[in-house]
């Protein structure tokens, strides 16, 4: 039987506040630690979290509302899916639907966890390009899922977005593939051309503000199991990796 070794953790809730008439991020330790209790990767035992008295809420998790012509509504039944499961195996207390926003939305400060995912592509007006950069630099994590064919424009806008910090990629050792469940490195859930499943980043003083998934398709693997007619052991890897990289964007530094 394979374990995870118990640990403490801080988790890192949030609360977006207008200081001066500038949006930003204010972390809120409403807890201050986290303990992961023995985790019987079978299923048998799912981990505990033993939180404090003030309740931060329920973790939401928004789906960007892009423009560009991509299909930013992809794989609907995987962030419910992610969010039950994200509760019922780790007790975080999780919102049961995903919230969908743009990026002139004025709630987008309430969210620190933004996923987008999609076929096509992501393209951004110059407005909605400054209003994600403040995003991410005041303290927000953005996950983009290619769901085979958003590539190209997503490392464009990468480059638009950050000519000054690389996307770099994200080695089988890093934290994110270990926030949780201890996995090899990013699973490879569906074929597509073939390429090895890579993890990419962008960094902001050694914080991971973007995290990317690439020729992976997690998002596939989040859903019902008669969409994509996944295998049970592929949906598991999916999962896993989808519950890593929340708990990795809650309790990183």
């Amino acid at each position: 039987m394979e374990s995870r070794r118990t640990e403490q953790v801080g988790i890192l809730p949030w609360r977006a506040e207008r200081m001066g008439g500038r949006a930003g991020w204010r972390i809120v330790i409403l807890a201050a630690a986290v303990v992961l209790v023995a985790l019987d990767l079978g299923g048998a035992t799912p981990a505990a979290f033993a939180q404090g008295d003030l309740d931060p809420g329920p973790f939401r998790v928004a789906r960007l509302h892009y423009s560009g012509g991509g299909d930013w509504y992809a794989d609907p039944s995987s962030l419910p899916n992610l969010l039950r499961e994200l509760q019922r195996r780790t007790g975080i207390a999780a919102a049961s639907e995903e919230v969908v926003v743009t990026l002139d939305d004025e709630r987008l400060f309430d969210f620190p966890f933004l996923y987008a995912t999609g076929h096509g592509i992501l393209r951004l007006r110059p407005e909605e390009q400054r209003r994600l950069r403040t995003y991410l630099d005041e303290g927000g994590f953005l996950w983009v899922d290619d769901n085979y064919g958003l590539d190209a424009s997503f490392r464009q806008l990468m480059a638009e977005l950050y000519p000054d910090r690389p996307l770099v990629a994200v080695g089988s050792d890093h934290p994110i593939y270990s926030a949780y469940y201890t996995l090899p490195g990013l699973p490879k859930i569906h074929e597509h051309d073939g390429d090895p499943a890579q993890g990419f980043a962008i960094f902001d003083r050694g914080r991971m503000s973007v995290f990317y998934s690439w020729s992976s398709d997690i998002g596939d693997g989040l859903e019902d199991p008669l969409v994509h007619g996944d295998p049970p052991e592929l949906r598991e890897a999916a999962m896993r990796m989808a519950v890593n990289v929340c708990l990795f964007a809650l309790t990183q530094p």
